[in-house]
C-alpha cells in the first residue's frame, strides 16, 4: 500500500492538472452522514480554507513554513505545539484537502492505535470527512481516504470511494494507474484490471500495476487485444 500511496502524491499535481478537475460532481459528496459531519465541525476557518490542488502560493509556504515542517510530516515533533497533532490541524484547516498533512494525520492515528489520539481535534476520519465537504472533486483524497477505509477492514467502503475516483479521472491515465494500484493492495483484482487496461490504453508506460496482476495470476489482455491475437492468420500462402 505504501507503494501505491507514494506514487499517488509523487503524481498528484500531474493527475489534477491532466485531468482538468475544475467541477464538484453531484453525488461524490463526504461519505459519513449529515450527523456525523457536523460532529466534525465546520469547514470555515480564520485562515482560508483554501485548495492545495491550486492555492501554492504565498498562502501555503506560510502555513507549511510555521505548522508543516518535515519533522510534524514524519511525526518526529510539533513545531508550534508539543506534538505534531497541533501542527496538523492547523494545516487542515488551513487547507483540508492538503494531501500529504492527510497523509500523516492517518499515520498519527496508527501510530497511537487510535481512531482520534487525544490530543488531535478531530478523528481522523472526521479530517477526510472535511475535506470531500470542501472539494468532493479531490480524486487524490479519495484515494488516500480509500487507502485509511482498508487499512481499518472496510473494503466494500474504500471501494465506494475508488468507484468515486474513477469518475472523476476521465480520460486521465495517472489516476487510472494510481487507483489500479490500490485496487491491487485490497486484492479486489478484476477492479485493478480494469483500470490497468485503461491506464495502459490511454499510453501509460509503468509497469508496476501489470507486474502484480501477473505475480497475482490475475492479468489478461484486454479483450480487443485478446481477440486480435486469437484470429487466424489470413496472408495468402507462398
Amino acid at each position: 500500500m505504501a507503494r501505491a500511496l507514494s506514487i499517488v502524491l509523487h503524481l498528484g499535481r500531474s493527475v489534477l492538472a491532466a485531468a482538468g478537475l475544475a467541477a464538484t460532481l453531484a453525488g461524490t459528496g463526504p461519505a459519513f452522514g449529515q450527523a456525523a459531519s457536523q460532529a466534525c465541525g465546520s469547514i470555515a476557518n480564520a485562515f482560508g480554507p483554501f485548495d492545495y490542488r491550486t492555492e501554492r502560493g504565498q498562502n501555503l509556504r506560510l502555513v507549511e513554513g510555521a505548522h508543516f515542517t518535515a519533522s510534524v510530516e514524519s511525526l518526529v515533533r510539533g513545531n508550534t505545539s508539543v506534538s505534531p497533532a497541533g501542527d496538523l490541524d492547523y494545516t487542515l484547516r488551513a487547507f483540508p484537502n492538503h494531501h500529504r498533512a492527510l497523509m500523516s494525520a492517518m499515520r498519527y492515528g496508527e501510530k497511537h492505535k487510535s481512531p482520534q489520539p487525544r490530543d488531535l481535534r478531530y478523528s481522523v476520519e472526521c479530517y477526510f470527512d472535511r475535506a470531500l465537504r470542501f472539494r468532493p472533486d479531490d480524486s487524490i483524497v479519495r484515494m488516500i481516504f480509500a487507502t485509511f477505509l482498508s487499512r481499518n477492514e472496510r473494503n466494500p467502503e474504500a471501494i465506494k470511494q475508488l468507484e468515486h475516483a474513477t469518475e472523476l479521472a476521465k480520460d486521465n491515465p495517472f489516476t487510472h494507474y494510481n487507483i489500479g494500484l490500490i485496487y491491487l493492495e485490497i486484492k479486489a483484482y478484476d477492479k485493478a484490471l480494469v483500470q490497468a487496461h485503461k491506464a495502459y490504453g490511454l499510453g501509460f508506460t509503468q509497469t508496476a500495476l501489470k507486474d502484480g496482476l501477473l505475480a497475482a495470476g490475475k492479468w489478461s489482455e484486454p479483450p480487443a487485444q485478446a481477440a486480435e491475437g486469437a484470429k487466424p492468420d489470413a496472408s495468402p500462402a507462398q
